[in-house]
């Protein structure tokens, strides 16, 4: 009998197995971290606003006069079954709040990683290429100082430039007031939605507002994934395979692309998948920048306002959904490199 060990569907299966307990120590972790502060979520939000009868009310519904012990079952049954709570600032369904404002936030980072890997990954390759020259001088500056500059500081500049000196981009919001209304929210994704109701007229104002948010993230970004590329691309050119590609003759071009970096890609896609977990769940100052209506924003604004609920919820999301791109990393590595699963 062949053992599984090696197998693509082995390595599937643990993988799937062991996201179980990281799962509950996320949650776990989660639920303590917001009951670290005295007191309950209802009377942070809520004191002072209402007496002490109705505090109580607000306390006996949202269950928060259990025990500790009690609460994190009835949490991690709300987890289980998608039901999050509703938020005590503008009561509003928590699950309604990630649908709607979570997919402007996807929106903007599928839009800055597309940028972020136009920019980052073609870079890196011409500089481990031609290592030491002045374009790999240039590439690696560029990536430093694109990655130091504060993304906000960025996207200040953008405005000021694009849409303010040479008036050829807007600088704010997710789309025309006119568009948006007129846009049946089916996925809460505009582009999308556009396309869905066949309102192709709108598309190119909703990219229009698009390009400086996703530019400005994006770019930050490729700082990190050029200098990734282009270490991993050296040190893939040292290889024995590499000589005997050229030995062959194989022109650079195919030997640099079809087999150094090919053989760099799991370095590069851990950390551009980590990059765009980070990005799913931090593109808070690029929102508040462009005031773009994604989660970030509204994360800030429930902090703000210390609904807690509120925040708990948004934090479970953005938790499980690192989790799952995660795994989505360690699934896509196996499959590139079979030395991975072992």
């Amino acid at each position: 009998m062949s053992s599984s060990k090696g197998s693509l569907r082995g390595y599937i299966i643990t993988r799937l197995i062991l996201v179980i307990p990281m799962v509950f120590i996320l949650l776990t972790l989660v639920f303590l971290l917001m009951r670290v502060a005295p007191g309950n979520p209802i009377l942070a939000a809520l004191g002072g606003h209402l007496s002490p009868a109705q505090l109580a009310v607000r306390e006996r519904i949202g269950g928060y006069d259990k025990s500790l012990i009690v609460q994190y079952g009835e949490y991690l049954k709300q987890v289980v079954t998608g039901h999050l709570g509703t938020t005590l600032t503008d009561h509003r369904p928590i699950t309604q709040v990630i649908a709607q404002n979570g997919a402007a936030t996807l929106e903007l980072t599928v839009a800055a990683m597309f940028v972020a890997l136009i920019v980052g990954v073609p870079l890196g390759m011409l500089a481990g290429r031609r290592r030491d020259s002045w374009l790999d001088t240039g590439a690696r500056v560029f990536g430093i100082v694109i990655y130091a500059a504060p993304v906000f500081f960025l996207g200040l500049l953008a405005q000021l430039l694009f849409g303010h000196i040479l008036n050829w981009l807007p600088t704010s919001s997710e789309s025309g007031v006119l568009v948006q209304a007129n846009l049946t929210p089916h996925t809460n994704i505009l582009i999308i939605d556009a396309m869905i109701d066949g309102q192709w007229g709108d598309i190119p104002d909703l990219l229009a507002h698009l390009v400086l948010p996703a530019a400005t993230l994006g770019l930050v970004i490729s700082g990190v994934i050029l200098r990734l590329v282009r270490v991993n691309v050296i040190q893939a050119m040292k290889g024995d395979y590499i000589e005997a590609a050229r030995a062959r003759g194989l022109k650079e071009r195919s030997v640099v692309v079809r087999h150094a970096f090919r053989n760099a890609l799991v370095p590069i896609v851990t950390v551009t998948g980590l990059q765009a977990a980070l990005l799913l769940s931090g593109a808070v100052l690029t929102e508040e920048t462009f005031n773009w209506p994604g989660i970030g924003s509204e994360l800030i604004f429930y902090l703000e306002a210390r609904d807690y609920i509120a925040v708990q919820g948004i934090i479970t999301v953005f938790a499980l959904a690192v989790v799952a791109i995660s795994l989505l990393i360690d699934l896509i590595n196996a499959w590139i490199d079979p030395r991975v699963r072992y």
